[in-house]
C-alpha cells in the first residue's frame, strides 16, 4: 500500500483528498503546513506528496524547490495543487521541480489517476529497460538509442545520463545529484562535467529535434521532459 503525505492548510480539503486516497487503497498523512511536513518527513517515507501552493508561512512553492534540491528529499515525487490555473503559474510550479500540477477545483477520479500516473514514471529505484517519449527510444537490453527510427549514437556516459533522466523524466535534479546517480558518488569530477556531456547528449539529439527535452533548470540543474 503506497503512503501519500497531504500538505494543505485547510481541513475540509485535506478530508476530500484522504476520502479520495484511501478509497484507492492509499495510505494517507495529512500536515496543514510546510514546518510540519518537513517534521512527518523525519518520521516517514511517503511515496508521494499532494502540496498545496498557498500555505501559511512558508509557500509550497517554496517547499517543493528546497526537497527537490536535498539529497534526502529530491526522490519524493510531488504534485503541486493549486487554484492558481494560468499557464504562468503551472510554468512556476513545474520549473520547481515538481512531478504534476493539479489545479482546483478537481475530481477525485482524476486526483487518484494523476497519483497513478506519476507513481507508474517515477518509482524509486525503477530502471526500466524499454522507454519511448516522444518518438525517442531507449532500450537498456540493447543499449541502442532511437529517435523517430533512426539510430542515435551516443557515448557510455551519455547513454548512463540519457537513461536516468529518461526514467525520471519531469523532475529536475542538481549537478551534484546527477554526478551521484550517473558518475557514482565514489568517482571525483567536477560539476561543470555534467554541463560538458548533457552539451554532447543535446548535439546528438539535434538532427531529429529532440534535444530539447534536455531542459536547463535556472538556479537548479537540468530536468528531462517533453513538455516546454
Amino acid at each position: 500500500m503506497a503512503s501519500i503525505l497531504v500538505v494543505d492548510d485547510e481541513p475540509d480539503i485535506r478530508e476530500v483528498f484522504r476520502f479520495a486516497l484511501e478509497g484507492a487503497d492509499f495510505r494517507v498523512h495529512e500536515a496543514g503546513h510546510a514546518e510540519e511536513a518537513r517534521k512527518l518527513l523525519g518520521s516517514e517515507d511517503p511515496d508521494l506528496m499532494l502540496l498545496d501552493w498557498m500555505l501559511p508561512g512558508r509557500s509550497g512553492l517554496e517547499l517543493a524547490r528546497q526537497l527537490k534540491q536535498s539529497a534526502a528529499t529530491c526522490a519524493i515525487p510531488i504534485i503541486m495543487v493549486s487554484a492558481r490555473g494560468e499557464e504562468e503559474d503551472r510554468v512556476r510550479g513545474l520549473d520547481t521541480g515538481v512531478d504534476d500540477y493539479i489545479t482546483k477545483p478537481f475530481s477525485p477520479r482524476e486526483l487518484v489517476a494523476r497519483v497513478n500516473a506519476v507513481l507508474r514514471r517515477a518509482r524509486p529505484g525503477e530502471r526500466a529497460d524499454q522507454i519511448e517519449i516522444a518518438g525517442l527510444y531507449i532500450d537498456n537490453i540493447s543499449h541502442r538509442v532511437s529517435a523517430d527510427g533512426k539510430r542515435v549514437d551516443v557515448a557510455p556516459t551519455e547513454y548512463r545520463l540519457l537513461h536516468f533522466l529518461m526514467t525520471h523524466a519531469d523532475r529536475a535534479f542538481s549537478r551534484p545529484q546527477l554526478l551521484d546517480q550517473v558518475w557514482g558518488n565514489q568517482v571525483y569530477v567536477e560539476e561543470r562535467t555534467v554541463d560538458v556531456h548533457v552539451r554532447r547528449l543535446r548535439k546528438a539529439l539535434e538532427p531529429t529535434k529532440h534535444d530539447y527535452m534536455l531542459q536547463t533548470v535556472r538556479g537548479v540543474g537540468y530536468r528531462f521532459s517533453h513538455r516546454i
